[in-house]
């Protein structure tokens, strides 16, 4: 059973997918129109509605900001890659998929899944290990944006290079030594976009799988960014190059 805390998570649930939801666990004297909002919708969807102590909510998400009520969910429900492209978005002239190497703080996950449903991309795809995967905290830090944008696990982030190239796309990787600026490329076509782990970047086997390597200039002294800060960053510059955005 998986544990989605916060209001806004709990109102992306119930607006995308409410039968995910088994339960709601609300905290006694919140009575905050937004949780009035989510036990209605509960309500409306025959959602069970559990009445406990602050310490109760405590318990299911300790430590965390829960804002006095939880959601019960059933574990996250992954898409296959073709379910990925096959969610292009409607106001886009090509696809977009950010593929995520070893990216395994949940945090960054969840603000990338939630940066690429923002940018219109058709999915996130991570590999099955090496990698953060879809938990609580990526649902808090997406916004819910995990309940709205595919996400594909896979075996072999390689073979799932390959897949894509043999679908036409161009795999673009993010690396902080590329000599090429992201500012270069015009990003026409269907478009695979690889972003490495937090301190070593891009596995060498997949870096060489990329037909463009990327970066992002810099005049500080730090060498690098947080990835879903790069991350951000590159997928907002295809957005605008594309002109989606107008």
């Amino acid at each position: 059973m998986q544990v989605i805390y916060g209001i806004n998570p709990l109102l992306e649930i119930f607006h995308s997918h409410p039968a995910l939801l088994e339960k709601i666990v609300v905290a006694e004297g919140r009575e905050r129109s937004a949780v009035q909002k989510i036990l209605k919708l509960a309500a409306e969807n025959g959602i069970p509605v559990e009445s406990t102590g602050r310490a109760g909510v405590e318990k299911l998400a300790p430590r965390r900001v829960h804002q006095g009520i939880v959601g019960l969910c059933r574990e996250h429900a992954y898409t296959t890659v073709d379910d990925v492209l096959a969610n292009r978005h409607k106001g886009s002239r090509y696809s977009l998929v950010i593929l995520l190497d070893s990216v395994t703080d949940p945090q960054n996950l969840g603000s990338i899944i939630r940066t690429a449903h923002c940018c219109g991309a058709n999915g996130v795809i991570i590999p099955e290990n090496r990698s953060a995967s879809v938990t609580a905290t990526v649902a808090k830090t997406s916004a819910g944006a995990v309940y709205c944008l595919p996400t594909a696990m896979v075996v072999n982030m390689v073979r799932t290079i390959e897949y894509l190239k043999e679908k036409g796309f161009w795999i673009y990787g993010a690396a902080s030594d590329a000599e090429v600026s992201i500012h270069t490329p015009d990003y026409e076509g269907d478009i695979g976009l690889v972003m490495g782990s937090e301190g070593k970047g891009i596995r060498s086997l997949i870096r060489k799988k990329c037909d463009f390597l990327i970066s992002i200039p810099m005049r500080g002294q730090v060498a690098s960014l947080n990835v879903s800060v790069a991350a951000g960053i590159i997928i907002h510059e295809i957005f605008r190059k594309r002109g989606d955005g107008s």
